[in-house]
């Protein structure tokens, strides 16, 4: 787990506050005892997770698409390449939604704005260091030749404004 306890605090806070606006139908289904907490969530949400990211198109479509998603310091990361669809949206329109769902028991619903870094800036260091975490033990040292290589790679965090999670019972 890469969260201190001030971040830990704060996803907490978000997760309640988020709870605390959902809906009817929503607060039914995803009721307290569904609902991870911050501890939960993060030790849930290590490595590479597979996210759903939906961007919005100038005529006020949503698209959506694969990323490799990490959760660091209790924000979604993900990257691309600068003139990927998503990411030219994301410049444009920086509403952003995006959803972890690996299965029936368990789901993770973000919505808020994108932030995006140069991926060899500082702000991207925790998301290089995961994606070679990731990567490298996969494709060997020539990952991280690749990384090194983007000189104009994307790095994009979502500040969230809403984050609902589910866990199944059991």
């Amino acid at each position: 787990m890469l969260e201190t306890t001030e971040e830990l605090a704060a996803l907490q806070t978000l997760l309640d506050d988020s709870a605390a606006t959902a809906g009817p139908h929503m607060r039914d289904i995803i009721t307290s005892e569904r609902r991870l907490d911050a501890a939960g969530l993060t030790e849930r949400l290590r490595g590479m997770c597979l996210i759903t990211v939906a961007s919005v198109t100038a005529d006020g479509r949503p698209l959506t698409g694969p990323f490799d998603g990490y959760f660091l310091h209790g924000s979604w990361w993900f990257s691309s390449g600068p003139q990927s669809v998503r990411i030219r949206h994301l410049r444009a329109r920086p509403a952003v939604s995006a959803t972890y769902l690996p299965g029936e028991e368990m789901s993770v619903t973000v919505h808020g704005r994108a932030e995006l870094f140069g991926l060899q800036g500082p702000e991207c260091v925790p998301l290089r260091q995961a994606m070679l975490d990731h990567y490298v033990p996969k494709q060997g040292p020539a990952f991280k030749e690749w990384l090194d290589g983007l000189k104009d790679g994307v790095g994009v965090r979502i500040d969230a404004q809403k984050l609902f999670t589910f866990a199944a019972a059991g």
